[in-house]
């Protein structure tokens, strides 16, 4: 009974290994944007560009300007990452994976006062828009896109 032990252990090991597939490593780009209708001081950044429609769609808002961003590549799909701006940083924390989707703790600081935290789940074919708080004549809008 002995021998059986170390390696049923061992089979469950490789058993476990060869079944958790992975998603593929992708690139996740997370961007802080101040959506306004005025008008517009400096063209839209590329990667606003791809979703600029949806953004017009779901807020209402004309001008997108990019203040902060930052760019990570998943490898083990458990990495973390800040994109910051000069009043605003958005801490990313991925979990892992689950169903072809990265799950993600996401916390929204205001300087060093937190004003949102909650967890989601990104993946290439959806990407993550999440409406901030007003910012002068405009509003906060963070965006997370798998490229």
């Amino acid at each position: 009974m002995r021998l059986r032990l170390p390696l049923l252990i061992a089979i469950l090991s490789v058993a476990f290994s060869i079944g958790g597939a992975s998603l593929p490593e992708q690139t996740v780009w997370s961007g802080l944007i101040i959506a306004t209708n005025s008008p517009p001081t400096e063209p839209t950044p590329a990667e606003v560009t791809q979703i600029e429609g949806t953004l017009r769609k779901l807020f209402g808002y004309s001008q997108f300007q990019l203040i902060g961003e930052a760019r990570k590549t998943l490898k083990t799909g458990e990495e973390d990452w800040l994109a910051t701006s000069k009043y605003f940083s958005l801490h990313v924390d991925s979990r892992g994976e689950k169903a072809d989707a990265y799950v993600l703790n996401l916390k929204l600081f205001q300087e060093q006062k937190l004003l949102l935290e909650t967890k989601a789940r990104l993946s290439k074919a959806s990407p993550l828009v999440i409406r901030g708080p007003q910012v002068g004549d405009g509003q906060l809008v963070i965006v997370l896109v798998v490229q």
